[in-house]
């Protein structure tokens, strides 16, 4: 599909360049881009005897990009990414979907986007960690929401010099798919940015999902980042009805940190800990966690950047579990990688 469209962009490119002669003012406005990320990995132990030891390649992630402006104040995006199964199981081609497609304005300090685009839920966080390449952020990981929705979406700065921000989203709750139900979801976050260097955050959202399920979520944040690197401590809960009278509690919290280690070399830690077991941890990619355990995650990586475009990561994941009630005590798991990052 990527390829194809590609294939059709060049040919209207070369076309219309042949015909006029110069190409085309949208042309000039378009830029292209996108990164990829994968890994050599090995299982070294996991609390699934099926998974331990595995080992292997795998693409985790390609984005290609489409950006067009189309006047001062309005720019339209176009993004598909293909990813592989991280369930140590299905064998299968790269899956592609469309990521992103929306327009969006700009006016003054605000701006208006409209269709497929960046949730609310960790879109400040994410660029604050850094480290997507490496791993998700603590609410992406355990499937806490969605990286993408359908809605509308407003964001901007509520004083001249950006001190107090906002961003908030009303959308249809179904991530990249299509809407199935009459309920929508609701985000809203405010952050405060005293100076360059801290930003502070807090976030919450009501999902109103078929039958019993609603859902509404908050997170606090605190992150710091200076010439040296940075900082980053979250604590975060979660409601999920299960009936009209019972409802599932979730919380973590969150503390990372990156420092430059070298003119070249980063490095990168984490630990999240989660206080309830992960209702959808069977289905974690790239990982697999124990559902009926409290865990203990543990990351250490070093970024080496090659040039300005490419970095090789090694790092080590840990998973810590203990038991909760009568359910016997997971074995840990551990998984070793060797992350490629490529931005093109």
């Amino acid at each position: 599909m990527i390829r194809t469209l590609v294939a059709a962009l060049l040919l209207l490119l070369v076309g219309s360049a042949a015909a006029a002669e110069e190409l085309p003012e949208w042309i000039q406005n378009l830029k292209v881009s996108g990164h990829v990320f994968g890994d050599a990995y090995g299982v070294g132990s996991h609390h699934n005897p099926a998974i331990e030891g595995e080992n292997g390649f795998w693409f985790r992630r390609a984005f290609l990009t489409f950006d067009s402006k189309i006047s001062e104040s309005t720019d339209l995006r176009l993004r598909f990414e293909a990813n592989s199964p991280g369930d140590f199981s299905t064998s299968r081609n790269l899956d592609t979907f469309l990521k992103d497609l929306y327009v969006r304005f700009k006016g003054g300090r605000h701006e208006l986007n409209a269709g497929l685009s960046p949730s609310v839920t960790w879109d400040l966080v994410e660029p604050h960690w850094g480290y997507r390449q490496v791993e998700r952020t603590p609410l992406d990981l355990y499937k806490w929401g969605a990286a993408r929705d359908i809605g509308v979406a407003a964001k901007g700065s509520l004083d001249e010099r950006k001190r107090v921000r906002y961003n908030v989203m009303l959308a249809n709750g179904e991530g990249t798919k299509s809407e199935t139900d009459h309920g929508k979801k609701v985000m809203l976050e405010f952050s405060f940015h005293p100076t360059a260097a801290w930003t502070l955050e807090a976030y919450g959202d009501a999902d109103n999902r078929p039958g019993q399920t609603d859902r509404t979520t908050w997170q606090v944040f605190a992150g710091y980042k200076g010439e040296r690197g940075r900082v980053g401590l979250l604590y975060a809960g979660q409601k999920r009805e299960t009936s009209p009278t019972t409802a599932l509690h979730l919380s973590l919290a969150s503390v990372y940190g990156a420092i430059k280690a070298g003119d070249r070399t980063t490095l990168l830690a984490r630990v999240d800990r989660v206080f309830d077991p992960i209702p959808d941890g069977g289905t974690i990619d790239y990982i697999v966690m124990d559902p009926t355990a409290k865990a203990t995650f543990a990351l250490l990586g070093l970024d080496v950047a090659l040039n300005k475009k490419i970095s090789l990561i090694p790092n080590v994941e840990a998973v810590a579990y203990e038991a909760v009630g009568s359910n016997p005590e997971p074995g840990n798991d551990l998984i070793g990688r060797l992350t490629l990052f490529v931005q093109y």
